[in-house]
């Protein structure tokens, strides 16, 4: 049996419903791995480790001969910070301006507690979620539990770097730009970007077609597990769709699948370590049976940019700037540059400019999955982002060429334009500076099942994820 910490979720389950296993045994161990690496790790915004305990407890007792356990019954979960809980602060990590309790628990959370989820952490993002970073003033530094010197990429950096430390088993993170899906990557975890609609997100946010919320999870079936609570349409969410997608635990070979894929799907550089695991990755599905082929460029970066800088320009830009104008000083410099740019950029492309640009990347991958099943294309083209740095006046470097912005090198905004396909994160291997790189598996718009059994191909032929490594005593 693996470390209970490292254990998976489904496996967990299953111990506790043989009664080999208890929920109390698995929390334990969980609060005690945080009380080691919380120090150096930092991911968590706020524990609540005292009342998990007690749930805990509780979840043993629906254990017990005649009981009804539920399908998420007594397993750790870490929620994103952003997604508020009824009287908890809401904070946005930012100090600029006061915490407030939130009324009203998020979709997502509240069906992962009706299930037997213990949320036992909340954890850290960038300040307002607008990077793909995990330091604030507000929180400190997040950083990556496989070498502190990197970072863990952002926004739902703070998730994605429990799971990989282990002291969390399953969590949510959010995703408008590859918040969710680039520090997956950068942890060698599993996090899924669901078609916009499947999870319902409380109003306003969920009007937003680029935003998501999404499982997050060591292994592709424990992504499922929490994906299948999480998905189903809710009124108060008018975006959220009606049909309900379940992801089977079985999930079919992927014999026959046609697979697409690019080492390089845009046109700006990605290193050589990540383009040659993308190629060991889908080698895998090759072996499994599945009919790959190698395409093209699949965009302009200039119009992925520019499409998001409108739609961030029309947003929260420009009361980030207010704020700091009324209390200079106390913003994160990643934040301020990030609006400053979008507000820059608005003038230039507004909302209806911005559809038009977005209108060619729907065109490009509406051609492409006309053809293929799925497309396969790394994750993030680098192989990590500095812990702590701000690449405001510091330039990234990629295989040779420096970006414009830092922010270049992720390759997931494509499909938050494109938002209605489902996007699965899933690791691919290991850089040589000990951090892991992952691919997105990417399906054609609702059709999340293609996405999970070409990640669990993926995950099962080529081994990557922990691969019986963990993170070592810090």
């Amino acid at each position: 049996m693996s470390a209970l910490h490292y254990l998976p979720a489904t496996e967990a389950l299953r111990l506790f419903r043989s009664r080999q296993l208890s929920p109390v045994d698995v929390m334990r161990a969980v609060v005690e791995r945080a009380a080691l690496l919380e120090p150096s790790v930092n991911a968590f915004a706020e524990q609540m480790f005292d009342k998990a305990l007690r749930a805990a407890a509780g979840a043993e007792q629906r254990y017990r001969p005649g009981a009804s356990p539920r399908p998420l019954e007594g397993l750790p979960v870490a929620a994103k910070e952003e997604q508020p809980i009824a009287g908890h602060t809401v904070t946005d990590g930012t100090l600029l301006r006061p915490s407030y309790p939130a009324r009203e628990t998020s979709m997502g959370l509240a069906r992962i507690e009706a299930a037997g989820g213990i949320l036992h952490a909340r954890t850290t993002t960038s300040e307002f979620c607008c990077m793909p970073l995990s330091h604030t003033r507000r929180w400190g530094v997040t950083r990556n539990p496989w070498n502190l010197e990197a970072g863990c990429g952002g926004s739902s950096g703070g998730s994605a770097a429990s799971l990989a430390a282990g002291t969390s088993m399953l969590a949510t993170g959010s995703d408008i730009g590859g918040s969710l899906r680039a520090p997956a990557s950068f942890t060698g975890v599993v996090g899924f970007k669901p078609p916009h609609g499947r999870n319902p997100i409380l109003p306003p946010a969920g009007l937003d077609p680029y935003f998501h919320h999404g499982p997050m999870a060591r292994t592709v079936a424990d992504c499922a597990l929490l994906q299948n609570v999480m998905a189903g349409p809710d009124q108060r969410d008018p975006s959220s769709l009606t049909a309900t997608v379940r992801i089977p635990s079985d999930l079919e070979r992927v014999s026959g699948l046609r697979v697409a894929f690019s080492v390089s799907p845009g046109d700006l550089p990605v290193d050589p370590e990540i383009r040659a695991n993308t190629r060991a990755a889908v080698d895998a599905l090759s072996v499994d049976g599945a009919v790959v082929e190698e395409v093209g460029t699949i965009w302009r970066l200039d119009e992925i940019k520019r499409a998001l800088w409108a739609h961030f320009g029309n947003g929260t830009a420009a009361e980030i700037l207010a704020m700091d104008r009324r209390q200079p000083g106390r913003i994160t410099p990643y934040t301020l540059d990030f609006a400053r740019r979008s507000m820059a950029a608005a003038p230039q492309a507004d909302t209806e400019t911005g559809h038009t640009l977005e209108a060619p990347v729907w065109a490009r991958l509406d051609a492409l999955f006309d053809r293929y099943d799925a497309l396969v294309i790394p994750t993030v083209a680098a192989t990590a982002f500095a812990a702590g740095e701000d690449y405001v006046d510091t330039e990234l470097v990629v295989d040779g060429s420096k970006l414009d912005h830092f922010s270049d090198a992720s390759l997931t905004p494509a499909f938050n334009i494109y938002s209605a396909s489902p996007v699965i994160s899933v690791p691919s291997g290991w850089a040589s500076n000990g951090v892991p790189t992952g691919v997105q598996v990417v399906a054609a718009p609702y059709d999340d099942v293609t996405a999970f059994r070409v990640a669990s191909a993926i995950e099962q032929n080529l081994g990557a994820g922990f691969g019986g490594r963990h993170v070592p005593v810090l």
